[in-house]
């Protein structure tokens, strides 16, 4: 061994004896999280001894505490209840942001989760006896099994155009989205084909000045009840570009935009008119090259988010496609990895069933790692 490879052992081996040793490590207190804590706790794993929840966020509700005030229980789509615990009984015209939040802290409280909060995880990196070392702001795990469930609301996606930077308005995100007051007598453009784009669009409209709605692809509508056929149907689209190691796209960019009463009357009132993408910003607006234009005061990106798996980089789990690929939740290029709430189990539903699933492998793995071996 070379120097520098037995420094690097020091290191490692440094870092290994001041970890706390555990068998699994849940990255993300979300659906997903909480989901994969409450089925570890449900078959004998006990919280801070046999595994931890480590979340970076200042309080319990996951990416819920973050959303927008004028996004109220009763807008809010597909919200499924944890399991062991129904949230019933919810306002609709309150905040999602109120209700999802004290419905997480009193389930973790419930079940006795003890969520370690805030805390930062800065990597995973494989530690000593097949163990994996999980490098966080509060100190050093060294465990057998990952779950991640870190979702993406940290990574809002802002795509780039030329001259992006001359625009003289307001460029936001989503991701800090204020509400429609915020935009009175604005002109605004909104830059996305998904759920938030349009419902930026119908609460903004009757402030601002004016709206004009962009996206890449002609947005589809679809009429009639989304069954759980369908919703099978589309996970398992979301499903196979995730086993190809493919980047995962959302179950709406498969699904299409249900139709509501909303929905059509802001069609008929034209708020929903699309224009395809533009080719280029200007320091008042946006132009296309067929000589289009239009001025604006705000450009809104409704454009999503990524998966937030940085913190994974040291596996090397990605593949040439961009993705990591999963065989069911556990990462294909090492069993002791299990994504929680990526790809097909993004929705809130298939967080709760992906949770299960992750904790029977790890409880296959693990029992198989500690059977006596045969002389």
């Amino acid at each position: 061994m070379n120097d520098i490879g037995a420094r690097d052992a020091a290191v490692r081996e440094t870092a290994h004896e001041a970890a706390q040793e555990v068998d699994a490590v849940v990255i993300g207190a979300g659906q997903a999280g909480l989901s994969s804590a409450f089925h570890l706790r449900r078959v004998g794993f006990e919280p801070d001894r046999d595994f931890v929840v480590l979340d970076h966020s200042p309080r319990p509700g996951g990416a819920w505490q973050f959303r927008w005030p004028s996004l109220t229980y009763g807008k809010v789509h597909g919200m499924h209840s944890l399991p062991g615990m129904e949230l019933t009984g919810a306002d609709p015209a309150r905040p999602s942001s109120e209700v999802i939040q004290e419905y997480f802290d009193a389930y973790e409280r419930r079940f006795d989760l003890r969520v370690h909060r805030p805390v930062d995880v800065h990597q995973v990196r494989a530690g000593d006896g097949g163990r994996l070392l999980v490098e966080t702001s509060a100190g050093t795990w060294a465990t057998r099994t990952l779950i991640n469930a870190t979702g993406t609301w940290d990574r809002p996606f802002w795509p780039r155009y030329p001259g992006q930077d001359t625009f003289r308005g307001r460029q936001l995100h989503t991701a800090v989205y204020p509400g429609p007051e915020a935009f009175k007598g604005q002109r605004v453009i909104v830059v996305g084909g998904g759920a938030s784009g349009t419902q930026h669009l119908m609460e903004i409209a009757p402030y601002a000045a004016g709206t004009t709605w962009v996206t890449r692809r002609p947005p589809i509508f679809r009429e009639g009840p989304f069954d759980e056929n369908w919703g099978r149907e589309a996970v398992a689209m979301v499903e196979e570009r995730v086993r190809q190691g493919l980047a995962p796209q959302s179950v709406v960019s498969v699904t299409g935009l249900p139709v509501n009463d909303a929905i059509r009357q802001a069609r008929a009132d034209g708020v929903l008119d699309r224009l395809p993408m533009f080719d280029r910003i200007t320091p008042s607006g946006v132009e296309w090259d067929d000589g289009r234009r239009v001025d604006a005061d705000v450009i809104l990106w409704a454009t999503g988010f990524r998966a937030a798996i940085e913190h994974l980089a040291p596996l090397r789990l990605r593949e040439p496609g961009g993705g990591i690929r999963i065989e069911g939740t556990r990462a294909a290029a090492d069993p002791r990895v299990h994504l929680v709430g990526y790809g097909p189990s993004a929705s809130t539903i298939g967080a709760n069933r992906a949770g299960r699933a992750a904790v029977r492998d790890i409880q296959r793995l693990l029992a198989d790692a500690d059977a006596p071996v045969a002389v």
